[in-house]
């Protein structure tokens, strides 16, 4: 989860309340990703903040550390590394076609930036690093799990087995929860 913003219902409804109960069924890791936070510009001591803040949070809605890894992406540099050489596995179109990019940038055509081009591709690596079998995903971030599928399966098939190919685990119930404002919008933290 980002620390981008307030947690809306659809973080607790939708991500919080399933890692709860996931932690007690699976070995878990839940990381506040930071790096893709700065997609967006961001002030560095508030996104420090958030990002310690968000943290905190996880384990006050539940996630205990004594049964699950919580840590703060960035401190982990092998996700940056990982991501560069996934990005060199990449095609061009592969990232051109991700929907979340062409609605954010049709959104905020004032921040359109390489990182948010490459994002799914560092969240593959996000995946991917730690060889998951199952990754709680909402319904948004299908298209971005296929992407680390195919990536897995590339790098497997070029070079050697070493990834673990994910699956999505997607709620029935909070797998997409909708905007209060805007119905027919994917509820976030810039539009609760």
């Amino acid at each position: 989860m980002q620390p981008s913003g307030e947690l809306t219902i659809g973080h607790i409804a939708g991500a919080l309340r399933n890692w709860v109960r996931l932690q007690t069924e699976f070995d878990s890791l839940f990381c506040v990703v930071d790096q893709h936070a700065i997609t967006a510009r961001q002030v560095p001591a508030d996104l420090r903040r958030r990002t310690l803040d968000l943290a905190a949070m996880y384990i006050a809605a539940g996630v205990e550390p004594e049964k699950s890894v919580i840590f703060i992406q960035s401190t982990v540099p092998e996700h940056s590394q990982l991501a560069w050489v996934l990005t060199c596995l990449t095609g061009m179109g592969e990232c051109s076609r991700m929907t979340q990019f062409k609605d954010k940038s049709e959104r905020h055509s004032d921040n359109i930036n390489v990182g948010l081009f490459t994002y799914p591709i560092l969240m593959a690596a996000d995946i991917l690093l730690y060889n998951a079998d199952l990754v709680p995903v909402g319904e948004d971030q299908k298209q971005h799990l296929e992407l680390a599928r195919n990536l897995a399966e590339r790098f497997n098939h070029h070079y050697s087995p070493t990834f673990t190919v994910p699956d999505p685990f997607i709620p029935e119930v909070g797998g997409r929860i909708m905007s209060l404002q805007e119905p027919e919008r994917k509820m976030s933290k810039s539009d609760p």
